[in-house]
């Protein structure tokens, strides 16, 4: 307090002298006064060291994290900075990588395999029944007929053989129907599982008791594989966790909103999808591209385009395109025209993005004053 109040009482007779100097009373004794407008100089100059002998210093401004050349947008972070953030950047190869087919998968109801299943277990039990009775008619007949007519009425032998003859075509139809039950299973569901539903195997088993769904997997038009990938997943939404799905067959129809080359997998009953549910899916190809590997958490997504920071070898950062149709495997992008050993930032790319986006703002804003 008293050095404040030393500085205010110096301030204001500093003031007072000022203005005695433009009066004729104050030129006289400007002379007189200059040893004591010294003095207190030199005690202004004791309560302010820090000032003495100092020029205006100029504002400290933090040190510009973008900066543009040859027209690209560079970020550069600290290391702490990048600590905060959480960047993770890794070197990848350019190497080959199977491809990966998007496909549309969905989730079948199973209402008709269940229909047919019931169907052919009641179609046998009817033949079972049938050829029972036949067994019991054919043995009276033969009774009847050793008996002879001598004993036995004629039209008790008679009767006994109407009813063989009535039995015996009650097991042709019921082969019948056996056979018409097999044959529709196999044309609607194809030879595995129409085979699955004759025998009621464990897979319709699971199938009917819902510990497994099966979903149809459709190319889009123009695609087409020779064999039926074992590999293959799709996506639960909202999250697009991937699932792994199960070969069953090829499909005997296509989706008719696709039209494409269709495919039957099985997907596990607590998967998360349901019956009715359309999803992505993806189909390992035979075929391999090359380029820098990309996870799908890495791309960013900005000014209508989609995006993947690499490193530019001097601790700095740009933005590189990624093609909204580039080839995927294993669940990533793979991206041809990145440079082997790119340093790909896997975690941190959005906040990259801000800071860049954050430096054109204020750039306009500067342009605008």
């Amino acid at each position: 307090m008293g050095g404040r109040r030393a500085m205010l009482l110096i301030g204001g007779m500093l003031l007072a002298l000022a203005g005695l100097a433009v009066s004729p009373t104050g030129e006289r004794l400007r002379a007189d006064a200059n040893p004591i407008v010294s003095g207190m100089r030199e005690r202004l100059a004791s309560l302010l060291p820090e000032r003495r002998n100092e020029p205006a210093a100029a504002a400290q401004l933090p040190a510009a994290r973008t900066a543009v050349e040859d027209g690209r947008t560079l970020v550069r972070l600290t290391m702490a900075e990048r600590a905060r953030i959480g960047l993770v950047a890794e070197a990848r190869p350019a190497v080959l990588h199977r491809q990966e087919l998007t496909a549309y998968g969905s989730v079948l109801d199973l209402a008709r395999i269940t229909e047919l299943t019931n169907s052919y277990a009641g179609a046998v039990a009817a033949l079972q029944t049938a050829r029972a009775r036949v067994e019991v008619s054919a043995s009276a007949a033969r009774r009847a007929r050793t008996l002879g007519a001598g004993v036995v009425a004629v039209a008790q032998i008679e009767t006994a053989e109407g009813t063989l003859l009535t039995d015996q075509a009650s097991v042709t139809v019921a082969e019948s129907q056996l056979r018409t039950l097999a044959a529709t299973a196999r044309q609607e569901w194809g030879a595995v599982l129409g085979k699955a539903i004759i025998e009621r195997s464990q897979l319709v088993t699971r199938l009917i008791e819902r510990a497994d769904f099966l979903m149809q997997v459709t190319l889009p038009p123009g695609e087409a594989l020779a064999a039926a990938p074992q590999a293959a997943f799709a996506e639960v939404p909202p999250q697009s966790e991937r699932v792994p799905l199960r070969l069953v067959s090829p499909a005997t129809r296509t989706d008719p909103r696709i039209q494409g080359q269709s495919f039957f997998y099985l997907v596990s009953g607590d998967s998360g999808l349901l019956p009715g549910t359309s999803t992505m899916a993806f189909l390992a190809a035979p075929r391999a591209v090359k380029g820098v590997l990309v996870p799908e958490d890495a791309v960013v997504h900005g000014e209508g385009g989609t995006w993947v920071y690499r490193g530019t070898g001097d601790g700095a950062f740009v933005r590189h395109p990624v093609r909204p149709d580039a080839p995927m495997s294993a669940d990533a992008f793979v991206v041809g025209d990145l440079p082997d050993g790119s340093e790909i930032v896997l975690r941190g790319g959005q906040a990259l993005l801000s800071e860049e986006m954050k430096n054109r703002i204020r750039v306009v804003g500067d342009d605008d004053d």
